[in-house]
């Protein structure tokens, strides 16, 4: 027999194993309970300075509300002076303000399984959000299409350790820009049955989001629970813009979660330093969250924490670094004393491909994540470039590693079966541990163990092609978008979707800015 097909017949059992941690998924892992403990970096003195610097900030400084007089009428009506746009907060009105936002909220998915409960000690984990490109299964870098929103939405329905369905898992730019937030709903409606966000790119498409959700669970429904999560962005430095407070005011008033984020590029939209950043940021999610408070008390809302650095040279944004890190160490520990949930992390990389840089840079990125005690991840998986590419192989590839972190986030058992010294007692000195019955009993859960990575000796390595970690990952991505089967949904609601998105496309004319 030759030594190759020998190799190939001793891994039948190998080839087994893979085969059946590769099956097909239909099960979503719970939420991750983090029983870990987070990693404070800051001491009390650092956090009371940074919160009176944010204060004084706030109060001497101020930040503008630009194109919106009712918010300026509100801020007034609050006790705040507004001089122009410009908004100036006596000391504590914000962190008052604050203190109505609830600790932690569940938002509601269609399958009531797949439910998610955000804040406390939890973590719950959404792609990738926003990239106007892709890189395809055929390695081209291109505009993405509805095809390509339609293929993340359903992988990540395909991956098991993904809770949440997210938003613009990238931006289909054959459909019209004034009507594409009513095509990318309707996919998270219908190929999904995770959590899933709604559009903030206009206050009406906000709107028409709330209104699809009332379809979709029912007018009482939405109005007595949280249904959607959605992100809206601060114009750091200090700049709150019509647009997303327009957004944020018609989520709030609906009782609908939103993540309030300051988007950071450290050295271009807030200082260089570390300290500096945490006080630009607490500042500007402070007042975020106030607002959403003045809007509807006790309306959810999400402290969030955009954060990478820049490179002096190229102006281009780095990710995974030590400072970023640092940011959202701290970041995190100010969330838990304003008492609200956390959105921070996700598997961000500047390169341009799947490969050791994009590696790194994302493994620095969501272990950060996990220790900083991030409650909300957007971004978990398929980001590149910086955010401009999503890419289902960085995809599959980064949603693997995600199932580590579930598995890094228990702490290990110490019952007598877990101390096992009846396998130390029964293998003694010298001995192995491979053939003793501990082992035999545990060894299929005692180690978390990749879906894509590649651990075969070399020669069958070899004799399979020796694949990269990127070819084992396109692989497994067409695998999964040809296994897909979507979840169940009452043909009368998907009528009903669907003559709501033909009325308000029918309402506007086409544009493709």
């Amino acid at each position: 027999m030759a030594d190759g097909a020998r190799r190939r017949r001793a891994g039948g059992g190998g080839a087994a194993r893979r085969a059946e941690r590769t099956a097909v998924v239909r099960n979503t892992a719970k939420v991750i309970d983090r029983l870990i403990p987070t990693l404070d970096l800051l001491d009390e003195e650092a956090l009371e300075r940074i919160e009176d610097a944010a204060e004084l900030v706030l109060e001497e400084i101020g930040v503008n509300f630009v194109d919106n007089p009712a918010a300026l009428q509100r801020w007034r009506d609050a006790g705040a002076d507004v001089q122009g746009e410009r908004v100036h907060f006596p000391r504590g009105l914000t962190r008052t303000l604050c203190a109505t936002a609830p600790r932690e909220f569940t938002q509601l998915a269609r399958n009531p399984d797949k439910s998610v409960v955000i804040g406390g000690d939890r973590l719950v984990l959404a792609p990738v959000y926003g990239p106007p490109f892709v890189l395809d299964l055929d390695g081209k870098r291109r505009y993405a299409t509805i095809s390509d929103f339609h293929d993340f939405v359903k992988l990540g329905q395909m991956t098991p350790w993904l809770h949440h369905s997210g938003g613009t898992v990238c931006e289909p730019t054959d459909i019209p820009a004034n009507k594409r937030h009513l095509d990318m709903l309707l996919a998270h409606m219908t190929l999904s049955d995770k959590p899933f966000m709604g559009s903030v790119t206009e206050p009406e498409r906000a709107l028409h989001s709330v209104e699809m959700c009332e379809i979709l669970f029912g007018a009482d429904t939405v109005a007595q629970n949280t249904v959607m999560t959605s992100l809206v962005n601060i114009n750091s430095p200090l700049t709150f813009d019509s647009t997303m407070m327009g957004a944020l005011e018609t989520y709030a008033a609906a009782g609908q979660a939103s993540i309030v984020s300051p988007f950071i590029v450290g050295g271009a939209m807030s200082p260089v330093t570390v300290a500096g950043t945490l006080v630009q940021v607490l500042a500007e999610v402070q007042v975020a969250i106030a607002y959403s408070q003045l809007i509807r008390p006790g309306a959810p809302v999400i402290f969030g924490a955009f954060v990478t650095s820049i490179d002096m040279n190229s102006g281009a944004p780095i990710f995974g670094t030590p400072e970023a890190s640092q940011v959202i160490y701290g970041a995190g520990q100010l969330a838990r004393r304003l008492a609200v949930p956390f959105r921070s992390g996700g598997s961000f990389t500047g390169s341009k491909l799947p490969d050791a840089q994009a590696g790194y840079e994302t493994a620095n990125s969501l272990n950060t994540a996990l220790l900083a005690g991030v409650n909300f991840m957007l971004h978990a998986c398929g980001w590149l470039e910086g955010g401009l590419v999503a890419s289902p192989e960085k995809f599959v590839m980064d949603a693997d590693q995600l199932g580590a972190l579930h598995r890094l986030a228990q702490k290990p058992a110490m019952d007598d079966v877990a101390l096992a010294l009846d396998a130390i007692r029964e293998v003694g000195p010298g001995g192995h541990f491979l053939g003793c019955a501990h082992t035999q009993a545990h060894f299929k859960t005692a180690f978390w163990r990749s879906g894509v990575l590649d651990y075969r000796p070399f020669e069958t390595w070899e004799d399979a092609g020796a694949p990269d970690t990127r070819t084992l990952a396109n692989a497994k991505a067409r695998q999964m978008l040809a296994d897909y089967q979507p979840p169940d949904l009452d043909p009368a609601i998907r009528e009903a979707l669907d003559a709501y998105i033909t009325k308000r496309k029918a309402e506007v004319a086409d544009a493709f800015a």
